[in-house]
């Protein structure tokens, strides 16, 4: 398995939920060296392997060293989970610059789709793979719009959602399944590195269930779309949020 942003959040619970369900996995980090390496730990204490990669997903050139390395480590790989991505700050579009727009796209949609294109070509059984799984981490701001705070997140997490649904349909007949899942509120320091340390209790009332949700459920989500489980299972999106 890829995880891209696996040192943190819902990307290293999910290297954690995976090395424990078997998986040997490769994940990539942005800067922070010490938390990848106590993630690396973390999976081998669990019992399982994983190797951490630097790079920038919001480039190729990032993007290809995660997957050039995964290669050599444990040859191509049977699940693709395209995890890494950035809010920005809060900020009203009118109010937006340049830069941090097309950082976020390049971030949230261009790696991905990027990262998509490396493992499909991995993969695809028109190309000499055995056929694979692919998922997305999209948003519930996909749908709820991200209005006065996250509106530049939530238009990013919308062409992922069209994304799912173009690419499920390109290449299911090359044995690749391709699903996305939409988180709500949960419990990480994404909230806290936007500039918002209170937002989870701003907004827990919204949440029928009464609570943010835990970055190991998403996990939970994560894992049984990777497996055989969900073996018919394509094109679709779970949504991880409490109801909200």
């Amino acid at each position: 398995m890829i995880v891209t942003g696996g040192s943190r959040g819902i990307g290293a619970a999910t290297v954690l939920r995976a090395v424990r369900a078997g998986y040997r996995v490769a994940f990539s980090y942005a800067s922070d060296e010490a938390a990848a390496a106590r993630m690396v730990a973390d999976a081998e204490e669990a019992g399982g392997q994983a190797i951490a990669v630097r790079g920038d997903m919001g480039t190729e050139e990032g993007v290809l060293a995660l997957f050039a390395a995964s290669d050599e480590a444990f040859g191509p790989p049977d699940v693709l989970v395209n995890n890494a991505g950035i809010t920005g700050r809060i900020v009203r579009v009118a109010d937006m610059t340049f830069d941090e727009v097309r950082r976020l796209m390049d971030v949230n949609v261009t790696g991905v789709l990027i990262a998509s294109r490396e493992a499909i070509r991995r993969m695809s059984t028109a190309m000499g793979g055995e056929g694979g799984s692919i998922i997305h981490l999209s948003s519930r701001a996909s749908l709820l719009g991200g209005g006065g705070e996250w509106a530049h997140y939530g238009a990013s997490k919308g062409a992922i959602d069209t994304l799912t649904i173009g690419l499920a349909r390109e290449v299911g007949g090359e044995g690749i399944r391709v699903n996305a899942i939409r988180p709500g509120l949960i419990d990480t320091e994404i909230h806290a590195r936007a500039g918002a340390p209170d937002r989870l209790e701003r907004l827990r009332s919204g949440v029928p269930l009464g609570r943010a949700g835990t970055a190991a459920e998403v996990a939970e989500a994560v894992i049984w779309l990777a497996s055989d489980a969900a073996s018919y299972v394509s094109g679709s999106f779970i949504d991880v949020s409490g109801g909200r």
